[in-house]
C-alpha cells in the first residue's frame, strides 16, 4: 500500500527521546510524583519512553487552575466565531500531522499503521471541524407561558470536564470529548491512557505552538488510573467523560455522589450480537463485513460483534467461512505491509484474553485460534490468534462477560423469538447487528433488541451526526452528534415577568 512507504518511524523515535510532561495553565511541567510510567511497544516489549507521572496533589491543582479559568470567563465568552476558528486550526494541524500522528497512534497500540492512519487519526481532525459548526448553533429557546411572563433558557458551560480517554482509540476518543467540550466553552483536562498517552502528548504539543487558547483551558495530565481518580472526586471539576470498562464507570458514578454530583458520560463495555437469519442478502459480503469489524483492530473495541447469533439452515457455511476467515489473519509487526493484526495492547489485556481462552474451551467448541502467536518475530509482543468458539451457550462466560479481544463466540437459533431472547440475554446493550431480507422483520427485531444503536444489514456503521452509546451496563449518554451537547452545558431557566403587579 502507498501509505506503508513513507512512515515517519525516525522522526518519532527522536521524538520519543524528547521529555514528556504534564501540561497546565499553557506549561510544560514535571509529573510531581516520584513514580514514573513506562511505555511500552506491545509488538516487541522495548521502552518507547518513560514520563513521571502526576500525583493526586498535582492533579488537584490542575482542576484547581482549570476551574479558575473557567470562572473568568475567557473561554466561554470567546467569540463564537473565534471559537470555531480556533477548533478548525486543530484539525487543519491534525491533517497536517496525520502521518506523524499515526505513527505514535499504532507504537504503543499495536493496532495497524493502515487502521490508524485510514480509520484513526483523519476521523479526529473531522470530530474537530464538526464541532467547530456547533459553537454558534446550540441555544436556548422560549417557551410558551401565560400572558405577562416571557421565560426562556440558556446554554451555558458546565464547567471543568474531566475528560478519560481509553486505550484501545487513543486520539479518536480523546477528539469525541475535547472537541464538544471546548465548542461549548468549558475548560477541560484530558486523560490520556497511560498505556498510550503518545498522540495525546502530541497534539496538546501542537495547539501549545500553533493554536491561541487562553492558558487553562485545556490541560494534559499524564498518571494512571489511581492518581487520576482524583478528578473524579475533586470539587473542581463539574463533569467528567469516561470510556472504559463498566467496574470502572461504576466508581465513577459512586464518586460522583461522595462530592458534587458532577455530571457522568460513561462509555463502557458491550457484549453485541449480530444475528445471521436464513435470508441474509449477500451472505459472503456480510459475514466478510462482520468478520473484519470483529477482529480489526485487534478485537479491542467495545461495539464489535462478539456474538455471532446464526440461523440454523445456515449456520455450518457461515462458521466454514469464518474459521477460513480466521486461520487467514497474519499477526505481526504492525508496520508491515502483509500483517492483518498487531498485538494486543498491554499484557495484562493479552493475559485476560488467554485466561478467557482457557475459560471458553471449557465452555464450547473450540474451531480457530486459541492460543498465542508468539514464534519468530513475535516472540516478544501480545500477539493473540483470532480465535471462535463453536455452539456456545447463552450462560457461558464468554458469551457474557466481555472480553475485549480477537475472540467470538458463535450461536445457533431456529426462530426469531430465540434471537431476540439471546440478543438481550447479557447485562450490556451497546451496539447489534441484523441481517435480514425481510423489511418487516428488520424493524420489528430492531424494536425489540434492548441496544444502543441497531445495524440493519450491515454491521458498525458510525457518523458524526448520529448518536453513539449504549443501554443498560453499557453506560450513560451519547457521544456524538448534537446529543452529546447536552452533556457538556447546563440550561438555565429565566422568567421575566412585566404584568401589572
Amino acid at each position: 500500500m502507498e501509505l506503508m512507504k513513507s512512515i515517519p518511524l525516525d522522526w518519532a523515535n527522536q521524538w520519543l527521546k524528547q521529555p514528556k510532561n504534564q501540561y497546565i495553565d499553557g506549561q510544560w511541567v514535571a509529573g510531581a510524583s516520584s513514580e514514573c510510567w513506562t511505555v511500552k511497544n506491545p509488538a516487541n516489549g522495548q521502552e518507547l519512553c518513560q514520563f513521571s507521572m502526576a500525583d493526586a496533589e498535582q492533579v488537584e491543582a490542575m482542576a484547581q487552575i482549570a476551574n479558575q479559568t473557567h470562572e473568568s470567563k475567557i473561554w466561554a465568552k470567546t467569540n463564537r466565531v473565534q471559537r470555531a476558528k480556533l477548533l478548525r486550526e486543530i484539525a487543519r494541524l491534525i491533517r497536517e500531522h496525520t502521518e506523524e500522528l499515526a505513527v505514535l497512534e499504532t507504537l504503543p497500540n499495536g493496532k495497524l499503521y493502515s487502521e490508524s492512519m485510514v480509520d484513526d487519526i483523519p476521523t479526529c481532525a473531522d470530530i474537530f471541524d464538526y464541532y467547530a459548526g456547533w459553537t454558534d448553533k446550540y441555544y436556548g429557546e422560549t417557551s410558551p407561558v401565560d400572558d405577562g411572563f416571557l421565560n426562556y433558557t440558556l446554554k451555558e458551560p458546565v464547567g471543568v470536564c474531566g475528560l478519560i480517554a481509553p486505550w484501545n482509540f487513543p486520539l479518536y476518543q480523546a477528539s469525541l470529548k475535547i472537541a464538544p467540550a471546548l465548542a461549548m466553552g468549558n475548560t477541560v483536562i484530558v486523560k490520556p491512557s497511560e498505556y498510550t498517552p503518545l498522540t495525546a502528548i502530541y497534539l496538546i504539543e501542537l495547539i501549545d505552538q500553533h493554536v491561541d487558547l487562553p492558558k487553562g483551558v485545556i490541560n494534559l495530565l499524564l498518571t494512571d488510573g489511581k492518581m487520576a481518580n482524583q478528578l473524579t472526586i475533586s470539587e473542581n471539576v463539574h463533569k467528567i467523560s469516561f470510556t472504559g470498562s463498566t467496574d470502572v464507570g461504576r466508581k465513577i458514578v459512586q464518586n460522583s455522589g461522595l462530592s458534587n454530583l458532577k455530571a457522568a458520560t460513561l462509555e463502557l463495555g458491550g457484549k453485541s450480537p449480530c444475528i445471521f437469519f436464513e435470508d441474509t442478502p449477500n451472505l459472503e459480503g456480510a459475514i466478510d463485513r462482520a468478520f473484519n469489524v470483529m477482529f480489526s483492530h485487534k478485537g479491542e473495541k467495545c461495539s464489535e460483534p462478539t456474538r455471532f447469533l446464526i440461523h440454523d439452515s445456515i449456520y455450518d457455511q457461515v462458521l466454514t467461512t469464518l474459521i477460513e476467515k480466521a486461520n487467514a489473519v497474519k499477526c505481526g509487526d504492525p508496520f508491515t505491509e502483509d500483517v492483518t493484526q498487531g498485538p494486543q495492547c498491554n499484557e495484562a489485556q493479552f493475559n485476560k484474553i488467554m485466561e478467557y481462552i482457557e475459560i471458553g474451551k471449557t465452555e464450547a467448541e473450540l474451531v480457530a485460534g486459541g492460543s498465542a502467536d508468539t514464534e519468530g518475530d513475535n516472540a516478544n509482543g501480545f500477539f493473540i490468534r483470532p480465535t471462535i468458539f463453536s455452539n456456545v451457550e447463552q450462560n457461558a462466560r464468554i458469551a457474557q462477560e466481555e472480553i475485549f479481544g480477537p475472540i467470538l463466540c458463535c450461536t445457533r437459533f431456529k426462530t426469531t423469538a430465540e434471537a431476540v431472547t439471546m440478543a438481550n440475554g447479557t447485562a450490556f446493550g451497546l451496539a447489534a447487528g441484523i441481517y435480514t431480507s425481510d423489511v418487516t422483520r428488520a424493524h420489528r427485531v430492531a424494536e425489540q433488541i434492548d441496544a444502543g444503536m441497531l445495524f440493519v444489514n450491515r454491521y458498525g456503521c458510525y457518523g458524526l451526526s448520529s448518536p453513539f452509546g449504549g443501554f443498560k451496563q453499557s453506560g450513560w449518554g451519547k457521544e456524538m452528534a448534537i446529543h452529546s451537547l447536552s452533556s457538556y452545558t447546563k440550561t438555565k431557566c429565566v422568567w421575566v415577568y412585566f404584568g401589572d403587579e
